[in-house]
């Protein structure tokens, strides 16, 4: 009887074993795609109008029940992720680099994992005024009113990096912390100067302001740029084109790649059939706004700062895409 019980106990334990090391090899968490929270950025901006249309896609072929849910972007949906209050976040690079090192607006809550579903668009760095103000420079910011985005949002992150790498703190300017719709309503009524926006274009709100007055986007060249690019190997070079706020010329600035990320606590499955539901339908996604028909699906799996999903990873595979 004693033997018997033995044996009994040995076999519990080597199947508990497996179950554990069966679990460990999936790579994924526990939640599947029942109720997925897709974390954007504000309402006015082309994270919210592409979450929107993702949500839908989702709700349709997963029959997943998804609420979108406007924030204040990177900063505020990788800590959104990271406290399980989100299944789906959009993201920028340099803000999902910094989570992972503990830098930035991470020093204190550095993130350990994070999980990308794929790259999408890059966002353009754009430094928005008005022809009225006579600002043609970036040097001609100092001692203005500038908005540099949310608090402790993407474009906030970008803006400190690129207010240094001029040689400025933000001690240089009169700074404000506003959204896109109310930085736009703020130059329109005077009160403020310049803003930064970093989102794919057109942006909304920008267009909104050409409607109204002559958009001045400046350039972001010369040496500022340059230590930009040398220290940040993920970002890139573009032109703005004169027709996109119809401004006066084309505009050379910065660009970041975006990411969409995963919950680590996704099944690897979930994490599969999310990651299939956005690159199989970017035709339909392109509809919620223009900059959809610049993700590339042949090059998403192509994340310079993070690890794939093991659900997006299982996709590009069979796709023959990694």
């Amino acid at each position: 009887m004693l033997k018997r019980l033995r044996s009994t106990a040995v076999a519990a334990a080597v199947a508990s074993i497996a179950l554990v090391a069966s679990g460990c090899a999936g790579g994924g968490g526990e939640k599947g795609t029942d109720i997925l929270t897709v974390a954007t950025g504000g309402s006015s901006g082309v994270y919210y109008q592409v979450g929107a249309g993702y949500a839908k896609l989702l709700k349709d072929s997963l029959n997943s029940e998804t609420t979108v849910q406007a924030t204040g972007a990177s900063v505020e949906n990788l800590t959104l992720i990271q406290d399980g209050n989100a299944e789906i976040a959009f993201t920028q690079a340099d803000a999902v680099d910094q989570a992972l090192k503990g830098e930035g607006p991470f020093e204190d809550k550095q993130i350990d994992e994070i999980q990308a579903i794929g790259a999408l668009y890059d966002q353009y760095i754009q430094v928005v005024t008005t022809e009225k103000t006579g600002i043609k420079s970036f040097d001609d910011l100092k001692g203005k009113r500038i908005s540099v985005g949310d608090a402790n949002s993407g474009v906030e992150l970008n803006a400190r990096s690129v207010v240094k790498a001029y040689g400025y703190t933000y001690d240089d300017f009169k700074v404000d912390y506003l959204s896109y719709g109310d930085a736009i309503d703020a130059m329109k009524n005077g009160q403020l100067d310049a803003a930064f926006f970093t989102s794919g274009i057109p942006n909304s709100a920008v267009s909104d302001l050409a409607t109204t007055e002559k958009v001045v986007v400046l350039p972001l060249d010369g040496d500022g740029a340059k230590t930009l690019l040398e220290e940040h190997d993920y970002l890139g070079e573009a032109t703005i084109p004169a027709d996109t706020y119809n401004s006066a010329e084309d505009i050379k600035t910065l660009t970041i790649p975006n990411l969409l990320v995963a919950s680590p606590e996704l099944t690897e499955e979930a994490g599969y059939e999310i990651t299939k539901v956005f690159y199989d339908n970017l035709d339909k996604l392109e509809s919620s706004h223009s900059s959809v028909a610049d993700i590339d699906r042949d090059t998403a799996a192509d994340v310079k700062v993070t690890d794939l999903h093991p659900g997006a990873k299982k996709y590009f595979e069979e796709e023959g895409l990694l």
